[in-house]
C-alpha cells in the first residue's frame, strides 16, 4: 500500500495494530478522523489516554475499574456469597446485560492453555482459591467457554476447591460447545446462568 504522506502511513500502521483491524479497515477509519473537526480527534485521544493512564483493576475481582474495588464488588445488595467465574471482562460485561445475575464475578484474565504457555500461575487462580480458604463463599459458578482449554480450567479449579463447603456449578448448556460467552444472546445467556448444573454433573457428560 503506497501512501503519498508519511504521517498518514504511519497512524494507518498503528491503527492496524489494532485487533480485528487490516490495512485497508485502518486506512478507512484514519481518513475518517482527519474528515472530523479537530475537537473530535481530540476528545477520542484524551478518552483513549485516560483509559490507559486511570483505568484500574478491581482488588477483589480483577474486573477493571475506575477505582481500587469495582461498583459490583462495593455494591452491598450483590450475594457476595456467589461467585461467577469468568474469563475476562467482555464475560462479565455479556452477563450483566442479562440483568439475571445478582451475585458478584472473578475474573481469570484468560483460560488454561499449554499450547499458548498459559498455566495456572499466569491466571487469577491463587486469589479465588484463597478466597474459597477464608470462607463465605457459597457457591462457585464456572461460566467459562465450553472448549477443551474452558473445561480444563474448570477442572483444575474444581480439584483445588472440592474439599470445603461449597456448591460449584456450571452454566448450563445452552451455549453451544466452542462458543464464547460474549457471542451468546441475551436471554440464551441468562437462561444458562439461571439453569445451571452442579459441576459434577457436567463432569459425567465427557
Amino acid at each position: 500500500m503506497e501512501f503519498s504522506s508519511k504521517l498518514l502511513e504511519k497512524a494507518v500502521h498503528e491503527m492496524a495494530q489494532l485487533p480485528g483491524i487490516g490495512k485497508r479497515s485502518a486506512l478507512r477509519l484514519v481518513l475518517h478522523l482527519l474528515k472530523q473537526p479537530k475537537e473530535h480527534t481530540q476528545f477520542l485521544t484524551t478518552a483513549l489516554q485516560a483509559a490507559r493512564d486511570d483505568v484500574q483493576f478491581c482488588s477483589s475481582c480483577h474486573n477493571i475499574s475506575d477505582f481500587s474495588t469495582c461498583e459490583i464488588c462495593a455494591n452491598p445488595a450483590r450475594n457476595h456469597q456467589l461467585i461467577c467465574v469468568v474469563e475476562d471482562i467482555r464475560d462479565v460485561m455479556a452477563i450483566e446485560n442479562t440483568r439475571q445475575f445478582k451475585g458478584i464475578y472473578h475474573v481469570l484474565g484468560g483460560k488454561i492453555s499449554p499450547i499458548d504457555g498459559v498455566g495456572p500461575a499466569q491466571l487469577n487462580i491463587t486469589s479465588l482459591v484463597e478466597k474459597v480458604k477464608q470462607g463465605g463463599v457459597q457457591e462457585l459458578i464456572f461460566a467459562l467457554s465450553s472448549t477443551m482449554e474452558g473445561d480444563t480450567t474448570n477442572f483444575y479449579i474444581y480439584k483445588q476447591i472440592q474439599d470445603y463447603p461449597i456448591i460449584s456449578s456450571t452454566i448450563a448448556r445452552g451455549i453451544a460447545v466452542g462458543d464464547e460467552l460474549e457471542y451468546a444472546d441475551e436471554v440464551t445467556l441468562g437462561r444458562s446462568i439461571l439453569n445451571r448444573i452442579p459441576f459434577e454433573n457436567s463432569l459425567r457428560n465427557h
